[in-house]
């Protein structure tokens, strides 16, 4: 394992910057968000307090340049945007034609990715690569990409990765892997392209020091977590569940803002619509071109359940079971991984607290 001392993490940007569009935490509006930076927009020494239905971000005395935990971006929004173009077709007479637009520009680097949203992004790469179809947008997006990992010296309030095995340390799913030390960054290659990275850097070998300071580093992070969550029964007891009477006391406080599901890194519902253009007024031609678009939607909308009929999901309590169903029982069954990563941010951005942990265990209350 070598070691990057922090006054040449500038390096790492350089050799970047040549060939990819760096995306990673900066503040915008009193909130760590995710975009395009540069070394000097992280937000060192800044410290974010969490709590159900509260985000407070301030200037604190912890001395790491990645001294906070994760904000409401994770990498979705750059990998399948909130709103974007899938392909372009075109009809005439003679037949369609259907075109999927390329990326635009540098690929991305991603920098300073927690160990939780590199298990959602694992998640992701499954639902939109692995699947008997790859979605061609999001292919393109992830082509040549960089993941440029973090573990966490300090988790948010709301986080219970440890209880999901997603960290808080990353162990693989990277190309090149960061843990911050006091004097330094321990880096690691997970993949040949991340190699590269390393070789174009000033490092030195870490010392055993290192190591244990990195160690030590993991547990406390591990021990300064406030929230756990049981996980040894899951599916099951989402399953044995679906009556229980938790729902409506839910369903009671919900407020269908479907915020835990933009902020959640795992969630990808989404609704597609067309945009038409008649090329002609003659019906002699036919011609109709238009794009197919898609846009995130969440399954707390009323009227993402809606079909030609009804609504299979009428009521709040129907849809925050779907929700909390889908994140640790369905998505389980279906792709091999929860659909919930620890990472907190539903608790943090939910308008009224409502706690996923608490939810779960008063499910285990059998009445």
């Amino acid at each position: 394992m070598k070691k990057l001392k922090k006054e040449h993490i500038g390096f790492l940007f350089s050799t970047l910057r040549n060939s990819h569009k760096i995306i990673g935490p900066k503040i915008e509006q009193g909130v760590v968000v995710l975009g395009e930076i540069d070394v000097h927009d992280i937000p060192a020494g800044y410290e974010d307090h969490q709590k159900g239905g509260s985000y407070r971000l301030v200037k604190g005395e912890r001395p790491e340049i990645f001294s906070f935990s994760t904000g409401p971006d994770s990498f979705k929004r750059f990998l399948s945007p909130p709103v974007t173009e899938m392909f372009a077709f075109k009809s005439s007479r003679t037949g369609m034609a259907i075109t999927v637009p390329e990326r635009q520009g540098k690929p991305l680097a991603f920098i300073g990715v927690r160990a939780c949203d590199l298990a959602a992004l694992k998640l992701y790469d499954r639902v939109f690569l692995e699947g008997p179809e790859k979605d061609q947008r999001y292919a393109s997006l992830r082509k040549d990409s960089l993941v440029i990992a973090l573990d966490c010296s300090y988790p948010g309030d709301n986080c219970f990765c440890h209880a999901m095995g997603t960290g808080p340390s990353v162990t693989d799913g990277f190309d090149m892997g960061l843990a911050e030390l006091n004097e330094s960054f321990l880096v690691e290659a997970g993949t040949i392209a991340g190699q590269r990275l390393l070789d174009g850097l000033p490092l030195e070998e870490a010392t055993e020091g290192d190591r244990k300071e990195k160690a030590e580093r993991t547990e406390r992070c591990r021990g300064m977590m406030k929230k756990s969550i049981r996980t040894d029964d899951l599916p099951r007891l989402i399953y044995r569940s679906l009556d229980h009477p938790r729902w409506m006391d839910i369903a009671e406080r919900d407020l269908e803002c479907g915020n835990c599901t933009q902020v959640c890194p795992t969630c990808f519902c989404n609704s597609r619509y067309d945009l038409v253009r008649l090329a002609g007024i003659s019906p002699r031609s036919r011609e109709v071109s238009g794009t197919r678009v898609r846009k995130w939607d969440s399954c707390f909308s009323r009227n993402f359940a809606r079909v030609h009929g009804g609504n299979f999901r009428p009521s709040r309590r129907a849809r925050y079971r779907q929700w909390m169903s889908h994140k640790l029982a369905y998505t389980v069954e279906q792709f091999g991984l929860p659909g919930c990563v620890g990472c907190g941010r539903c608790i943090t951005w939910c308008p009224v607290g409502i706690d996923i942990t608490e939810e779960m265990e008063a499910l285990r209350d059998v009445r």
